[in-house]
């Protein structure tokens, strides 16, 4: 079984950057694709960035140019830079994953599907960004 496990987050000014980080634990998989989603309290889970294996990415227009996903095949890492953070981006953030035995993960169907689409998830990393 796949573990997840973000770390990384904190609290930060308004215009500072952050990195987190998702240790993907025993996972083997050629095909996948991995997202980062947030949710603010009363609110809604949202994506905020995501790949999949062909290292095609997508970040939704509240986010582009201020946060860009990667990963670290080798050691088994997503990372989320955070760039030039606002009031708004202050939630709790989880990574997630989609894994499957054929190729490549259609990342055009976890950009419609949103959450529904990933089945394992991390526990989830607080970020605050205050002025």
């Amino acid at each position: 079984q796949v573990y997840m496990e973000e770390s990384g987050g904190g609290s930060v000014r308004l215009g500072g950057s952050l990195r987190l980080s998702c240790e993907i634990s025993r996972h083997t998989y050629t095909h996948y694709c991995l997202g980062w989603f947030r949710q603010a309290p009363g609110k809604e889970r949202e994506g905020v960035a995501m790949m999949n294996d062909y290292g095609t990415t997508s970040v939704p227009d509240s986010v582009k140019g201020r946060f860009i996903i990667s990963q670290d095949y080798t050691k088994k890492t997503l990372y989320l830079q955070m760039n030039n953070l606002k009031s708004e981006d202050t939630a709790m953030y989880y990574c997630a994953a989609h894994f499957r035995e054929e190729g490549p993960c259609p990342l055009d169907d976890a950009l419609e599907r949103g959450p529904q689409f990933f089945y394992t998830w991390g526990q989830g990393t607080q970020v605050t960004v205050s002025s």
